[in-house]
C-alpha cells in the first residue's frame, strides 16, 4: 500500500464493480491506489490475492487508518460491502446514504438486489457473449432475458420517482451504473437503451454526469480505449 493514500483497490480495469467503488471513493474524496490484474493471466488466482478474498472475487478494498500509530490495517471484500462500509463510516454527511431506518432498508433492498440479481446476470451474459469457449446461443439468449428482466423491474420503479430509495441519489443508484454502461455490448447493436427503457435511461444519464462517476469512467476509457 503506498504511504499516505487512505485505501488500495484492486480491480480489473474492465470490470464493472470494482469501478463502482472507484466511483464512490472518488465522490467521498477519499485518496486511494488502485493495483489492476490481467484476467486472462488469472493473476486474480494468485496465492498473494487469494489471502485478501478467499472467492478470487473483485475487489477486495484495504484500507489504511490514521487513528493510531502505526497506521491500522483492514480488507474489505464484495463490492457492495465495501460500498456500505464507505457509506457507513466516511460519508459522514449522509449525501449518499440515509438517517432513517425505513430508508436504510429501501437503500439495501436495491443494493442487494444489484449485487444478487444485476452484476451476476449481467456478468453471465458477457462470459457466454465474449469469454466462454464454446458458443452457445441458448445461454447468450437466456442472460439477455434477464438483463433485459432487470432492467425492466428499475423501469417499473423509476417511471415513478427520480430515484430508486429515499428521494435522492444513493450507493444504490451508484452501485448500478458501471454493469448498466455495458448494456449497449451485451444486448448487441440493435438494442436500443432509451427507446426500450427511457426512465432507466434518463436515471442512468444522471448517474454517469456525477463528478465521481464521470471521472471514473473517464479512466476506465483511459485504460481500456472504450
Amino acid at each position: 500500500m503506498s504511504h499516505g493514500k487512505q485505501f488500495t483497490l484492486y480491480a480489473l480495469q474492465a470490470g464493472p464493480n470494482p469501478w463502482k467503488v472507484a466511483f464512490f471513493l472518488n465522490e467521498l474524496g477519499l485518496s486511494y491506489e488502485t493495483i489492476y490484474f490481467d484476467f486472462q493471466k488469472a493473476e486474480h488466482k494468485a496465492p498473494e490475492y487469494l489471502k485478501l478474498t478467499p472467492t478470487d472475487a473483485f475487489p477486495p478494498s484495504s484500507t489504511t487508518r490514521t487513528t493510531t500509530s502505526p497506521f491500522v490495517a483492514s480488507t474489505t471484500r464484495e463490492s457492495g460491502a465495501i460500498l456500505l462500509y464507505l457509506a457507513e463510516k466516511y460519508d459522514t454527511e449522509k449525501k449518499y446514504f440515509v438517517t432513517s431506518e425505513a430508508d436504510r432498508f429501501a437503500v439495501l433492498q436495491w443494493l442487494f438486489f444489484q449485487v444478487s440479481g444485476q452484476g451476476p446476470y449481467y456478468g453471465q451474459a458477457a462470459w457466454f457473449s465474449f469469454y466462454h469457449p464454446e458458443k452457445l446461443p441458448s445461454a447468450v439468449e437466456r442472460y439477455q432475458n434477464e438483463i433485459r428482466r432487470v432492467l425492466g423491474v428499475l423501469e417499473s420503479v423509476l417511471s415513478k420517482q427520480e430515484w430508486l430509495a429515499a428521494g435522492k441519489l444513493t450507493i444504490a443508484d451508484l452501485s448500478f451504473s458501471a454493469w448498466n454502461n455495458e448494456v449497449g455490448g451485451l444486448l448487441g447493436p440493435e438494442f436500443n437503451f432509451e427507446k426500450e427503457f427511457p426512465a432507466t435511461f434518463k436515471w442512468h444519464q444522471r448517474i454517469v454526469a456525477v463528478p465521481g462517476v464521470k471521472a471514473g469512467f473517464a479512466l476506465r476509457k483511459e485504460l481500456t480505449g472504450y
